[in-house]
């Protein structure tokens, strides 16, 4: 695992904490239960960067997401759940 999620809940934004932090594009995605693409994210990670947040998750409903996250050929996914 390339990265970790503070949190496995979350209300506004998701908090990475990265892994030999290195400089690469890093995607993600949130989808939900249908499998439908709810919002993205990409972003340059720098060397020594060991923290990113992707804020602006507000607006999506309540409920139960699967997190895909890659960098490069590496990539892994994570069910995660927004709360009120």
């Amino acid at each position: 695992m390339f990265l970790k999620i503070k949190s496995a809940v979350f209300i506004d934004r998701l908090t990475f904490e990265v892994d030999q932090p290195q400089k690469c594009m890093l995607k993600a995605v949130l989808k939900d239960d249908r499998g439908s693409i709810c919002s993205a994210y990409e972003t340059e990670v720098k060397n020594g960067q060991q923290v990113l947040d992707w804020d602006g998750l507000n607006d999506l409903p309540y409920g139960v997401y699967t997190l895909e996250v890659s960098r490069g050929d590496d990539e892994m996914k994570m069910r995660l759940v927004k709360r009120v």
